[in-house]
């Protein structure tokens, strides 16, 4: 089977030997006569899969004790209001960095909550990350948010605040563990899974155990993080066979050497693309600002519409896929997640310079 260059924003390409070791087990788990979908969530083979999975990835992230990851479901999408519903209380406000139509949507869903703020915002027009200088925090703020990685905009901060006593949280869904960070700076970190960690299904939340400690006794259960927290996760039958697989996922990046080599590798695989882009006299021009470019998105437009047109019918043919732009922005993007292969890269930059040779 031929696979394709997969350069999709989310879902996203899987590690090939992740999808192979699902494809062996999805019919008998181990040896237990079931798939990991038919059994029980409150079995031990399950319990098993859970607790590895949430020790993985508090490995991998570096963290020490106090944390605790937890499996939720609803995507990024439903923390933009369930953050604010545990942490917004009366007389606080909450705080976010306006950086994008990721951000924005946070702060949409928080103004539903509670009051907020706009702690710094970029420039109307430019894709990039205020300085860290521009943050201003209020002093009843109830946390700071930041969207580490703008999926569409393709911008990503390359160093994040100190927040002082006001929690840090971060929408993380396009870029965890795409590159060490310090993540004991954050009180809580949420990530669909479906670009870094596995398939849709699952959304992981890694969060300070008394975060919530003041959190009103009026959410409703499943939007409770505390209901979560109590029942490891278990409270209600989770998403099994996504957990599962991010279970595998993990175990890959571990397997690579660690999230060290994961950005290394990141980096060069970005480092192609973003060359061919620069060194193209102008046929090619990144969108993002230079100082803000994201190793995950690589954001990009040609000269005319029609140029750009004839570039993804050539991609199509040749095996690309995902490569136009969102439809709020157009343009092109490609998304190089960690389990995109360099060869894609490769394969890609070369079809851009052809593309240049023969149109330019």
């Amino acid at each position: 089977m031929t696979r394709a260059y997969n350069f999709n924003a989310g879902p996203a390409a899987l590690p090939l030997e992740v999808l192979q070791k699902a494809q062996e087990e999805i019919v008998d788990f181990k040896g237990i006569g079931m798939s990991i979908m038919e059994v029980s969530h409150r079995s031990k083979e399950y319990e098993a899969v859970n607790d590895e999975t949430q020790q993985l990835l508090l490995e991998l992230l570096e963290l020490p004790a106090g944390y605790k990851v937890l499996f939720l479901q609803g995507g990024a999408s439903t923390q933009f209001a369930m953050l604010p519903m545990n942490l917004l209380s009366a007389g606080k406000v909450g705080s976010y960095v306006m950086t994008g139509s990721w951000a924005e949507k946070a702060i949409q869903e928080a103004k539903l909550i509670g009051e907020t703020h706009i702690a710094a915002s970029s420039k109307e027009g430019v894709l990039h990350i205020p300085a860290l200088s521009e943050i201003e925090i209020p002093e009843n703020a109830a946390y700071l948010h930041v969207t580490s990685n703008e999926t569409i905009a393709g911008t990503q901060y390359q160093e994040f605040p100190d927040t002082g006593s006001v929690p840090l949280v971060s929408d993380m869904s396009s870029d965890i563990l795409s590159r060490r960070i310090d993540a004991s700076k954050f009180s809580l970190i949420y990530a669909g899974a479906q670009k870094n960690l596995g398939p849709s299904g699952v959304t992981v939340v890694v969060v300070k155990e008394d975060l919530f400690k003041d959190a009103p006794k009026t959410i409703p259960t499943m939007l409770r993080y505390s209901t979560y927290l109590k029942n490891n996760s278990l409270y209600n039958t989770p998403p099994v066979y996504s957990i599962y697989m991010v279970n595998l996922v993990l175990k890959w990046v571990k397997e690579q050497g660690g999230v060290a080599a994961v950005e290394k590798l990141n980096r060069e695989k970005t480092d192609l693309i973003y060359n061919a882009l620069d060194n193209s006299g102008g046929f090619y021009e990144g969108l993002a600002q230079k100082d803000s470019r994201s190793i995950m998105n690589v954001t990009f437009k040609l000269q005319t519409e029609e140029l750009e047109k004839e570039f993804l019918a050539l991609a199509k043919k040749n095996g690309f896929v995902g490569l136009g732009g969102h439809r709020s922005v157009g343009h092109l993007r490609a998304s190089t997640y960690n389990a995109v292969p360099y060869a894609s890269c490769k394969a890609l930059t070369d079809l851009l310079d052809e593309f240049k040779r023969t149109h330019g």
